[in-house]
């Protein structure tokens, strides 16, 4: 992919929704897209039921019955409000994951830099990559796919390839990613703005030093990003 060809979420053009794992994924080919990956070790069991009690508590303001279910409730709502509360609980989580619980393994340099490095390999070729941000135990990107399931596609390879190369390093088996993954298209340049102001901040947020993450960022302009 070009950066002539970069573009923002566009409801007059196709665009379609995957589900996968109960998550919703919209899809729309050549539009940038944040995307975030959690390490499977990444929420421990205490801290889940700390984010469960207060998923459910946002969830019950929006209209969620006592003894309603979570998937069963957001089976039921539209495919527009789906996406604004995984919004919500993606934000949510993301608080949870930069209090550094799991065993941070990309807390590691060699480590961090087996993803960062995967996720740039074939930059401008089958995707176009703008920010990446590895952090202890997740990760946030920005990326563009040529067309509408290849950002499913190559995200599973990426996550295979990355998680059995560290898996080798750790001498550990198992999962390494969490299977799923939260992504958002982004709407305009303002909202591009802010993610990527969002993944060089998170760091700072997070409260580590400088040995603890790894950022890397490409130098675009308003016009090239716009599409």
């Amino acid at each position: 992919m070009k950066r002539d060809e970069l573009r923002f979420f566009d409801r007059s053009q196709a665009w379609t929704i995957a589900d996968q794992r109960r998550l919703p994924h919209w899809l729309q080919a050549d539009t940038l897209c944040f995307i975030t990956w959690r390490v499977a070790d990444s929420l421990p069991n205490n801290a889940l039921e700390r984010l469960d009690a207060e998923i459910r508590e946002h969830l019950t303001s929006l209209g969620m019955g006592s003894h309603q279910d979570v998937s069963e409730f957001m089976l039921g709502c539209d495919a527009k409000a789906r996406s604004q509360i995984h919004w919500r609980l993606f934000q949510i989580r993301d608080k949870y994951l930069d209090r550094h619980w799991g065993r941070c393994p990309l807390r590691v340099p060699a480590h961090a830099k087996i993803v960062l490095q995967s996720l740039r390999h074939f930059d401008e070729q089958r995707y176009f990559l703008t920010d990446v941000i590895v952090m202890p135990n997740h990760l946030h990107f920005i990326a563009a796919f040529g067309d509408e399931d290849a950002m499913l596609r190559q995200c599973d390879a990426w996550k295979r390839f990355t998680g059995k190369s560290i898996n080798q390093l750790e001498k550990r088996t198992g999962s390494f990613w969490q299977p799923d993954q939260f992504d958002h298209l982004i709407r305009g340049q303002s909202q591009f703005e802010y993610f990527r102001r969002y993944i060089k901040d998170n760091p700072k947020r997070a409260g580590l030093r400088q040995d603890e993450f790894l950022y890397w960022a490409k130098e675009l302009t308003n016009s090239e990003s716009e599409g």
